[in-house]
Parts: structure tokens; C-alpha cells; sequence
């Protein structure tokens, strides 16, 4: 834990009296819950979640560490992009290396090719097969369309598969039918120079309910560490659908697209080129009141251009089959089937290759979940696997245990054991750098996958109606690293990519969430953690070894949401992330601070403020290529009718 000295005392004194004192202001009549428009903890507590089992269960009761991300704390964060909306989850670590790239993962081994956290989209995984990340530049939508996040720190591979080792985020929009009618939104700003989104809902028959949108950034730079600009500045556009029809009472059909195009500045004579689509169809069926089924097909077109490194075009296709049913009164089941294609092309450079440029890959995978009530409502054991067969290392297995007892309505204790893998990309086996021999990076054919056993334990606990706080502990061990081995050591170079690290993490990671006053609530996260490497035994690894963890030890985290009365709101955050040592970053304190005001019923307002505490501070990234973000000011407007 920080001292009081390291986390900025002032900082956090400010951010609680300026709270305090503006709630005591007389601002009007005390505004109902409804016309707030806040949860309040109990009803919090009461969200059902899906991510952890894939199938519904209040988030007080769910075995593992998640935290939800509202549509209304979204909306007053001020967040202008879904990496800024993923702070909201102090589960997470977030740091942003530029104006365009993001490094996003829980529970260590951070970076910005962070590949042990599976992202979905509607349940669409925006995974790379390059690299098993993500393309944090490109995942958007309208953040008005939202519902929610749901933040899993830790193993989710059972029910999600390859590559949610430690996470799972999982975005979830809202339906069509809520989100009938107009809204327009404009903002300009020092960072976000100008930003303008439109979009419109109908219903196009009876019980068939539609919506399309469009929306347009102009994001600045970020800035070196003297002051100066780094020409990374972005732009893009993109426009979407949803439709949603009420086919009967117990089956839904839903069809949604996305496309989006883009530029982004890079040291270099040209920009990077990034343009994609998505296409979407999932039909449900109600089959009883604790029974469904699911089957879910999308397609995904992505092309990126980087000039003097590569170009990629990449077709996915993903096939998913799902069916939830209790088995007499002690036995929850939860199953499915999944398919997924690859076809993967690169253009290669003189710079990097990869060999050869167009692959296809196959995925063929399937899960079974089992939740076992030991003891009427108290006691619960849910154990499952997920198989799956890959092209690079064949079948992979992925089983859980999770057992959840809950003494009384108020708390859940539980705990978990799993085996997660992350397996190669094509980066791993691929990747050769130059493009011709001699290569001084060469891609590893022997590299397998990264295993991952995780033991957890956790507490929940509402205290009272007001108050719910949440402790995780974990301990993971994992096997297999990436690593690179020099092929004529003593020298540096060549290397090969190979499999020989050995990595420990551990920690904790506690939340609270606080409702002072029907119109003031405040959350607090605090994460502990230590991550470590070593090689295995014939292994000669070393600077890999030295700096594959690029995570902080600690960080701490407090938000502020305030009614000032029903037509102004004042939301504040402030966050310490601690020094990451072997990339020489210093620790830092930011606070963020947001006005909204509504000054009639179809109209919102807002003046964001974001990083005030500095004119610009380093997030992630050794000296040599860091870049730093700038204090940033823009005003919002939006207009529904």
C-alpha cells in the first residue's frame, strides 16, 4: 500500500471536501432515485451478470472476482472511448502508451501486445490472431449505446476458451427497442479536437426494432517527454446497425453490423491505415424458465496498413452454439459447441516478414459447466472443462472448479482452481525480422502454449443497503513464457522465439462501493501485486526474463459521483499507479473532474476535464519510445428527441 505521502494527501483531502461541500450546498428539492438515475448498492448487487458461468447469476452471489460497469457510470466518467470507460474498473490495470495505443490486462504481464485477456464485443471476440491482443484503436461504438461492461480479473477459459487466462472483458450493447428515437452528440476539446455522433431508432413492424448510427473523432497527440509533439494524432469514422425482432414470447433474433475507417499518425513518411466491418446474427430461444438456447454466427473483415512494417487483411469466421438447462433440483447445466476460420493474409516489408504471409486456421471447441447445489442455497460447487483443437498445438483441456458458500443473503465466500492457456500467434511462429536471411528475429516452430493454473479466494459482502465491499486473492503459476534464445550466445543476436520462461503472480484486489446519501455515492479500489519470471532449465533467456512484467505493485483508486441536484451532476476520479522499475516509470497521481448539466429534459451538457494534475505524464513504455498524455479539456453536448 502507497503512503499517504506517494498517493498526493492533498489531492485526496480536495477531492472529498469539494464533494462534501458542494452536497451541502441548497441546490433545490432532494431528487427521487428514479430521476437520479443511479443504482443504488443493493440494486448493484442485484445485476445479473453472464460473463463468469454464461448463463444468469446475480453478481453477490458470482464465484469469481468481476466488477460491472454501468451505462450511467459511463456516461459520467466522461469517458470518450472504451479503453477510457475500462478505468471505471479498478479490477484493471490501464495504462495508455500514446494518443492511439493502450496496454489493458489484470493480474500482470502487461503490455501493449498484452495477449492473456479476452475482449468481446456483443460476444464477438475482437482478438488478433497476430499477436492474441487487441487493437484497442479500433473497437468503438457509440458509448451512449452501451449497457454495460463486465470485468473478470482472473481465469475465464472454461466457459470463453483459449486466451482468457487473466480476464475477461465482455461489452455488452443495449437492445434496439432501447434505443428508439434521435440522438445527437457533438464535443470539442484540447486532446479530443472534435467529435460528432447521430443515431436513430425505430420500429419497422410490430415487435421489429432498429437502430443506425454514425460517428466521427479527431484525437491530438500524445507529446515526448520534452514538450514536443509525436505525430501520432488519429482520425475515424464509423457507422453501425441493430435490429432486434421479437419473433414470439420466447424467441429473439438479432442482426447487427459495424464499419469503421480510419488514419493515424506515425514517426514516418506515411500514416497507418485501419479499416474493418462486422457482421452479426444470434438467435435465442426461451425453452422454460431456466432453460435456453443460443446460436450465434458472426463475420469479421479487419485490413491494417503500418508503412515500412506490414499490412494485414483477416477474415474471421465463428460459429457458437450454447444450450443452459437445470437437471432436477441439484444440477445447473450449461453447454455448448464452437467453430471458428482464420484466413490470414500479410503483405510483407523489408522490415518484417511472416512466413509464410497467408495461413488458414481452424478452431474446433466445446464446454460443459455443471453448477451443483451441495446445500439447498448455501453451498454451491461448479466445475466444468473446455476442450479445444487448435492448428499450432492440438487438443488443449481447460477445466474449473469454483464453490461459492453463502452463510445469509448479504455475503458470498468462494474460491476456485482452473487451467487456462494462451496459445501461439503468429507473431510467436511466424514472425521474421528482416525479411531475409541472415534474420536476426526468427519465429519459433517449437513454441507452445503458455499454461496458466490459478488458485483464488474471495469475500463479498453488503454490510448494509449502503455499502457492499469485495476482497479477491490469487496466486498464479504459470508455464512456458514466450522467450527469446539467442542462437550464438554470448551474443545478443540472432534470437528465436521459444517457450522457456517459468512466471509467478500473486495479489489482492479490493473494492468498495458507498452510497453516503441518496444522491452522493463514492467507489474505492485498492490492487495489490507482485509479479515475477525465471528460466527454465537450459534456457538462456535474459532480457526477455528481466522485462516481461511491466506492471505496477500498486494502485489505488477513488471516484466520486455527486447529484448536485436533478439537472447538475459533479463526478470526480483520482487514481495513484505506482512505478513500474524495469521500464524506469515513475509512479504518478491524476484526477479527472466532470460538470453536467441538463438544462431541460432532452438536453445534456458536460465540461470534462481529464489528467489535471499534470501538463503531461508517462503511463507505460521505457525512456527511449515513451510517449506522454497531455492534460485535457472538451465540452460535450447532447441532444435527445
Amino acid at each position: 500500500m502507497p503512503s499517504t505521502r506517494k498517493f498526493s494527501a492533498p489531492a485526496l483531502t480536495a477531492l472529498l471536501i469539494s464533494a462534501a461541500a458542494l452536497q451541502a450546498q441548497s441546490l433545490g428539492p432532494l431528487p427521487t432515485p428514479s430521476a437520479l438515475k443511479m443504482m443504488s448498492v443493493e440494486q448493484l448487487m442485484d445485476i445479473e451478470v453472464t460473463s463468469v458461468s454464461k448463463r444468469p447469476e446475480k453478481l453477490s452471489e458470482v464465484a469469481s472476482a468481476i466488477q460491472v460497469i454501468t451505462a450511467d457510470e459511463i456516461r459520467r466518467s466522461g469517458a470518450t472511448s472504451i479503453p477510457e470507460a475500462l478505468r471505471l474498473a479498478s479490477n484493471l490495470e490501464v495504462a495508455q502508451i500514446d494518443s492511439r495505443q493502450w496496454a489493458i490486462s489484470a493480474r500482470g504481464f502487461n503490455n501493449v501486445f498484452a495477449d492473456k485477456m479476452l475482449v468481446l464485443i456483443d460476444g464477438r471476440s475482437v482478438y488478433t490472431p497476430l499477436y492474441a491482443g487487441v487493437y484497442w484503436d479500433v473497437q468503438d461504438t457509440m458509448l451512449e449505446d452501451l449497457d454495460r461492461i463486465e470485468v473478470i480479473s482472473g481465469p475465464g477459459a472454461t466457459q470463453w476458451g483459449a486466451n482468457a487466462v487473466n480476464g475477461v472483458i465482455n461489452i455488452t450493447t443495449k437492445s434496439a427497442k432501447d434505443t428508439q428515437g434521435s440522438l445527437v452528440t457533438t464535443g470539442v476539446g484540447s486532446q479530443l479536437r472534435s467529435t460528432a455522433a447521430a443515431r436513430y431508432g425505430g420500429e419497422l413492424a410490430p415487435g421489429v426494432f432498429y437502430r443506425v448510427y454514425a460517428k466521427y473523432f479527431d484525437r491530438g497527440d500524445s507529446v515526448r517527454p520534452n514538450g514536443n509533439k509525436s505525430n501520432d494524432s488519429w482520425r475515424v469514422g464509423q457507422v453501425g446497425f441493430r435490429v432486434d425482432w421479437d419473433r414470439t414470447s420466447a424467441d429473439q433474433i438479432t442482426l447487427q453490423g459495424d464499419g469503421y475507417d480510419g488514419t493515424e499518425g506515425q514517426v514516418g513518411p506515411d500514416t497507418i491505415r485501419a479499416n474493418g466491418a462486422n457482421l452479426l446474427g444470434r438467435w435465442t430461444r426461451q425453452l422454460a424458465e431456466n432453460s435456453d438456447l443460443k446460436v450465434q454466427l458472426y463475420y469479421d473483415r479487419t485490413h491494417r496498413r503500418i508503412p515500412g512494417s506490414f499490412t494485414q487483411n483477416i477474415d474471421t469466421y465463428d460459429l457458437d452454439f450454447q444450450h443452459h438447462r437445470p437437471l432436477g433440483a441439484a444440477h445447473d447445466l450449461v453447454w455448448g459447441l464452437g467453430y471458428r476460420l482464420v484466413n490470414d493474409g500479410v503483405v510483407n516489408t523489408p522490415t518484417n516478414a511472416f512466413l509464410p504471409p497467408r495461413v488458414k486456421h481452424q478452431w474446433f471447441s466445446g464446454f460443459l459447466q455443471d453448477e451443483i447445489a451441495l446445500a439447498r442455497d448455501q453451498l454451491h460447487l461448479t466445475v466444468g472443462t473446455k476442450v479445444e483443437r487448435n492448428d499450432y498445438t492440438g487438443f488443449e483441456l481447460q477445466p474449473s472448479a469454483r464453490l461459492a458458500w453463502r452463510p445469509d443473503k448479504t455475503q458470498t465466500v468462494w474460491s476456485a482452481l482452473s487451467r487456462a492457456v494462451r496459445t501461439p500467434s503468429r507473431i510467436d511462429r511466424d514472425l521474421f525480422s528482416p525479411a531475409t536471411p541472415p534474420y536476426r528475429i526468427s519465429g519459433g516452430k517449437n513454441v507452445v502454449s503458455e499454461t496458466l493454473l490459478a488458485a483464488e479466494l474471495g469475500y463479498r459482502v453488503q454490510i448494509e443497503p449502503s455499502l457492499a465491499l469485495s476482497l479477491a486473492t490469487f496466486y498464479n503459476s504459470y508455464d512456458n513464457l514466450r522467450s527469446l534464445e539467442p542462437l550464438s550466445p554470448p551474443l545478443a543476436f540472432p534470437v528465436v522465439a521459444s517457450s522457456g520462461l517459468y512466471g509467478h503472480s500473486r495479489g489482492a484486489e479490493f473494492s468498495a462501493d458507498w452510497r453516503v446519501s441518496p444522491r452522493w455515492k463514492l467507489h474505492a479500489g485498492w490492487n495489490e501485486l507482485r509479479v515475477s519470471s525465471e528460466p527454465q532449465t537450459g534456457t538462456i533467456d535474459r532480457s526477455t526474463r528481466d522485462s516481461i512484467a511491466r506492471d505496477p505493485n500498486h494502485q489505488v483508486f477513488l471516484r466520486s459521483s455527486l447529484n448536485l441536484s436533478t439537472r447538475w451532476d459533479f463526478d470526480s476520479d483520482l487514481r495513484y499507479i505506482a512505478p513500474i522499475g524495469n521500464q524506469n516509470l515513475p509512479g504518478y497521481t491524476e484526477a479527472d473532474l466532470r460538470f453536467g448539466w441538463r438544462p431541460s429534459a432532452p438536453w445534456e451538457l458536460s465540461l470534462d476535464a481529464q489528467n489535471l494534475l499534470h501538463a503531461h505524464h508517462p503511463e507505460f513504455n521505457s525512456p527511449g519510445s515513451r510517449r506522454e498524455i497531455q492534460r485535457g479539456v472538451y465540452g460535450k453536448a447532447t441532444w435527445r428527441f
